[in-house]
């Protein structure tokens, strides 16, 4: 039994150390991997390191190889420059040489022209001087030019302003022809009421009588009423009815406005049959005569002059064409129109 434990004790003992020297390998091994492990760490470092060194570098043999390129690119330009200016200097020279060779042939002749030569310097200097002549009066002349240019501008600004003015005085004529037109129109309208009120007042007066009517817009006394056969002279006949006439004449002067200015026109007419003996040559100066006679008489009875026309027609404006001792008895007439003065 002692034996039996003794050797227990001595199979304990064992395990211990084992475990010990296990503990130590297992340090070992452990240590050999943490070393491994920083050592691929830092040769990953520096790898990449490389890598990225390398990358700069490829880059840079890139840029390298494209600026080759360039240059190879220039150079051939560069080279066809050099050829192109190779052909034209020999060009160049080609035409020195015939430039010298027409230049020695010119100087051989030179000296003979020294006279020539002379004679045009002073044909230049004489131009010379009329060139200054002609500067100075091309300054004179931009003197003048300028203060043209002066009054050209203050012309048009005054030519502005008179346009100007110009429209608005035409506005203005505008404005005054409008109420002009329309003051026209109001009288013409008067003394168209006037005239009708007179011959109004005429019919009545003159009513039933053959020898005396109305013309249009006009009364109408036959040659017979007033005067005899180739006669100027009013006769005692037809008296009452020129007083009749210088009657409504007279009221019809205090009737129409001053403002309106109007004529009674006294025109004579004959017929075609020719007159001619020393007191009338011919019908205008019988026509003439008889309307300045009734004119005269229609003054002796207080019409104002200033309101009578007399005029004479002759046998121009017939009313009947005919060639008959009715048509003759027509034409021959004293018309009386109210009108405008």
């Amino acid at each position: 039994m002692p034996g039996a434990r003794s050797r227990r004790r001595i199979e304990a003992n064992y395990w211990p150390g084992f475990v010990d020297a296990l503990s130590s390998l297992l340090l070992v091994i452990i240590f050999m991997l943490s070393l491994f492990m920083l050592t691929q760490f830092f040769l990953g470092q520096e790898i990449q390191g490389r890598d990225t060194a390398l990358a700069r570098l490829n880059s840079q043999i890139a840029e390298l190889t494209d600026l080759l390129q360039l240059e190879r690119a220039n150079s051939d330009d560069l080279t066809s420059q050099i050829a192109n200016l190779t052909a034209t200097l020999g060009s160049a020279q080609a035409e020195n040489t015939s430039l010298s060779n027409q230049l020695a042939g010119i100087g051989a002749g030179i000296d003979g022209k020294d006279d020539t030569i002379a004679g045009l310097q002073g044909d230049l200097l004489a131009a010379q001087e009329l060139s200054n002549e002609a500067n100075a009066q091309v300054a004179l002349l931009n003197q003048q030019l300028a203060a043209l240019r002066t009054q050209i501008g203050a012309l048009e600004m005054a030519l502005e302003a008179s346009e100007a003015r110009d429209v608005q005085s035409r506005t203005q004529i505008a404005d005054l022809g409008r109420r002009l037109n329309v003051a026209l129109a109001q009288r013409v309208q008067d003394l168209t009421r006037y005239r009708s009120d007179f011959f109004g007042r005429l019919r009545q007066i003159l009513e039933g009588r053959a020898d005396v009517r109305v013309v249009g817009d006009r009364f109408v006394f036959q040659s017979e009423v007033l005067f005899e056969a180739g006669q100027a002279d009013v006769q005692s006949e037809g008296l009452p009815d020129l007083d009749a006439l210088a009657d409504a004449i007279l009221q019809l002067e205090t009737e129409i406005p001053a403002d309106i200015n109007w004529v009674l026109r006294i025109d004579g007419h004959t017929d075609s049959r020719p007159i001619s003996n020393a007191r009338f040559p011919s019908n205008w100066e019988l026509s003439a005569a008889r309307a300045i006679s009734v004119a005269q008489y229609l003054v002796s009875k207080g019409v104002s002059p200033n309101r009578l026309v007399a005029a004479g027609f002759g046998e121009f404006t017939p009313l009947d064409p005919g060639e008959n001792d009715d048509a003759y008895r027509r034409n021959r007439r004293i018309e009386f129109k109210l009108t405008e003065g």
